[in-house]
């Protein structure tokens, strides 16, 4: 865990998303919910989902960027267990690192079974008014989260959560966020700043400064926890102010659709102006041996062959900029 005072890089956090299919669909500040009628047309959740080989080839690809993988993310109910199982050991043999999920509530026995190769879990606060917080996420009760964090205790798991700003909660809040990370054992925490989506009740992201508030108020409180923060990429110019605030690192950033662009070198220029040093690249495409990378998984043939052809197509978006 990086420490206040240790604070001297940052790096790059991409979240893997995994399906666009949730079973639940109705937190009102999702894209998901504005498609909820069409997700429930779905006869099966794979018509909606990622396919093996482009999860893995996004996972090889950040590697080599030196990009963090901040948690594998998805929506409820998107992929079996077993099959859930297979991408998360998977990605931890790509990276060599355990990896942490943001993929709903799991409960015991699904733990128990992701755990080697997994490192923690992420609780879907979202919103720091728990009032609020009812109404814009109906289908997450606090109590289920509760039970998972429970459960990842008996495990040795650790535990974090996701808290978007913008929801209308005030910073008179923070005392319940402060709260709730204390008696959680929280150990890392992500701040979005809301980016309203077309067909919800949100039509307005929050001012940087407020922004930056909850981030230096949570540094202050808890100076170890480890604080991720996101900005859009028509925010690049938020890094900066985010990092001195007291985030380690940064998030958000569609980094392989703008790979080199304008935005990306800002987004290295930003963490140079908060005085860290990037780890990682989102300007210059590394020189690997890619066929390499995916013949050294341990996957069937036909499945390496598809991860080559996904790599390659990625390559050629992160190029031509």
């Amino acid at each position: 865990m990086v420490k206040t005072s240790d604070m001297q890089t940052t790096c790059f956090e991409r979240a893997i998303f995994l399906s666009w299919y949730c079973s639940k669909a109705d937190c009102t500040f999702c894209y998901m919910s504005t498609q909820k009628d069409r997700i429930a047309g779905l006869k099966d959740p794979r018509m909606a989902r990622r396919s093996f080989a482009s999860i893995f080839a996004e996972a090889i690809i950040s590697k080599a960027c030196g990009w963090q993988i901040e948690f594998l993310s998805g929506g409820y109910d998107s992929f079996l267990t077993e099959e859930l199982l297979f991408i998360i050991k998977t990605v931890h043999e790509i990276t060599g690192k355990k990896q942490w999920l943001n993929i709903g509530t799991l409960n015991y026995e699904e733990l128990k079974l992701y755990k080697p190769h997994v490192e923690g879990v992420i609780g879907t606060l979202e919103c720091a008014n728990p009032e609020l917080r009812s109404t814009i996420c109906p289908s997450k009760p606090m109590s289920e989260i509760n039970s998972m964090f429970a459960a990842c205790d008996k495990l040795g798991l650790k535990k974090g959560v996701t808290v978007i700003i913008g929801l209308g909660e005030t910073l008179d809040d923070f005392g319940f966020l402060k709260k709730f990370i204390a008696d959680n054992g929280i150990a890392r925490i992500t701040f979005y700043s809301l980016n309203p989506q077309k067909g919800t009740p949100f039509t307005s992201s929050p001012p940087i400064d407020y922004y930056e508030q909850w981030i230096a108020l949570t540094r202050r409180s808890f100076p170890d926890l480890h604080i991720t923060a996101g900005a859009w990429r028509d925010k690049t110019n938020y890094y900066s102010r985010l990092l001195k605030a007291g985030a380690n690192n940064i998030t958000k950033f569609p980094a392989l659709k703008y790979f080199s662009s304008e935005q990306a070198k800002d987004v290295e220029r930003q963490a140079a102006l908060a005085g860290r040093k990037f780890i990682g690249t989102l300007t210059k495409v590394p020189k690997d041996d890619w066929d390499k990378q995916a013949d050294a998984l341990a996957l069937d043939s036909g499945l390496k062959i598809k991860i080559k052809s996904k790599i390659n197509s990625y390559l050629q978006m992160m190029k031509k900029i």
